[in-house]
């Protein structure tokens, strides 16, 4: 069996969180391929090593001191080493760093070193193979990810490879030039490094047990989803909830590959499955809530619309004219509704209210301002009567007022707007009448 185990940033933050790590890779021996982020914050007061990273390039790049920022740097490696007690010097490293640096390498070959030199550290202390990712992970000139090639390499190269470390976030261009993931990019190297190896299973390691069914900003405690599929997790990453990098779940989603996320700090936790698809029958009827606050809809309104053909598509021609993209449009027979971000549509308002009205000759067209998106989602509902009227129940004895719900054909979530100021109570009314109650 063979396991690629992705750590983030808290989970390498010190000395004392590398001895966690190396409990949890030791506890099984499937756990052979370990893609390491970059050191995180030690408390609230700390800096990212990342962070630092661009800070210190930025100073030394543009002429400005920098060697205290680069001394903190050196000391964060410096505490991780000597904690882990370890034969390691990085001197020779730091000492191209900043020869790059001054040469004016690029804000992404900064970012990179932070997982670069994590990756040595725990290659060390673990005994395993470093494997420089700017070896295996390829980007092509436009810095667009080449999934076939790095394939290629990194299941040639890791073919023979018994226990790897592969440094997360960073490859490189077929030129040589380092090159970043977006922030948060470690997830998609371990989910690109189980794809090349044909994983049993991709674990991902962080802060928390897993996904929540709801925001804990909103509610306290609120339970872990045990298990959810890649559909589920996308409708809820959407909306909002974030604990893995969008983008790793493809690589891992077209092999069949689950994922799950586990708690560092607390490794006996199971955490979260996440499988393409499954028989088991979820604990809640909903498997999670999500959403945003800042959105304005459109209503525009004309008689007979619907045996207009191509009016929604004039419709929203207007809005790719002025850049706006819309993140949700339920309608009705003369009523089509368009949902977008506020702060992107105030400035152009006006002008697409009059593209409207030269586009589809409406009767009417409202707007309102000040909404929010919540999206109920779990595959429980498609076997379960009565969702939907449990949710405006739910709402109604909260006192909050329904704008908008649509449910989606495919059964699997359903969209309710609300205003802004009730979005809290109405999160914290589904979830009592779906969670809390069915416990």
């Amino acid at each position: 069996m063979k396991k690629v185990v992705k750590f983030g940033g808290s989970s390498l933050a010190s000395a004392k969180q590398f001895k966690k790590v190396k409990d949890i890779i030791v506890s099984d021996k499937a756990r052979r391929y370990v893609v390491p982020s970059a050191p995180g914050k030690r408390n609230d007061k700390d800096e990212k090593v990342t962070d630092l990273l661009y800070q210190c390039y930025e100073a030394a790049s543009t002429g400005a001191p920098y060697g205290k920022i680069l001394d903190k740097i050196k000391n964060r490696y410096g505490e991780i080493i000597e904690g882990l007690e370890l034969n390691l010097n990085l001197e020779f490293e730091f000492a191209k760093i900043e020869e790059q640096f001054l040469a004016k390498a690029g804000k992404d070959y900064a970012a990179s070193r932070g997982e670069y030199l994590n990756g040595l550290v725990m290659a060390e202390y673990l005994g395993y193979e470093f494997i420089d990712a700017a070896e295996v992970v390829f980007f092509d000139e436009n810095g667009v990810f080449d999934a076939e090639a790095t394939n290629k390499e990194l299941g040639e190269r890791l073919e023979h490879v018994e226990r790897a470390v592969i440094p997360g976030f960073y490859g490189s261009t077929h030129s040589g030039t380092i090159k970043t993931f977006s922030r948060g990019g470690s997830d998609v190297t371990g989910s690109i490094v189980a794809k090349a190896i044909h994983a049993d299973m991709y674990e991902n390691w962080t802060d928390v047990s897993g996904f929540l069914v709801a925001d804990p900003r909103i509610i306290k405690d609120p339970e872990v989803i045990e298990t959810i599929t890649y559909r589920e997790l996308r409708e809820l990453a959407y909306m909002g909830a974030s604990v893995l990098h969008e983008d790793a779940i493809f690589p891992v989603r077209k092999e069949g590959i689950p994922i799950n996320i586990r708690n560092t700090n607390k490794p006996k936790d199971k955490g979260t499955l996440i499988v393409e698809s499954t028989c088991r029958k979820p604990k809640f009827t909903i498997t999670g809530i999500a959403g945003k606050k800042g959105f304005c809809s459109i209503n525009v309104e004309k008689a007979m619309m619907n045996s207009e053909v191509g009016f929604g598509r004039k419709v929203l021609q207007v809005f790719e004219d002025y850049g706006i993209s819309f993140e949700h449009m339920p309608s009705g027979i003369d009523t089509m509704t368009i949902f977008v971000h506020q702060s992107e549509f105030e400035e152009y308002e006006q002008s697409v209210i009059a593209g409207i009205h030269r586009a589809v000759n409406p009767d009417f067209v409202e707007m309102e301002s000040d909404l929010a998106l919540i999206a109920v989602v779990g595959r429980g509902m498609r076997a379960t009567r009565g969702t939907a009227g449990r949710i405006f129940s739910a709402l109604a004895h909260a006192r909050v007022n329904v704008k908008m719900i649509d449910q989606g054909s495919s059964e699997l979530n359903i969209i309710i707007g609300v205003k802004n100021a009730d979005f809290e109570e109405a999160i914290k009314a589904i979830y009592d009448i779906f969670v809390s109650i069915e416990l």
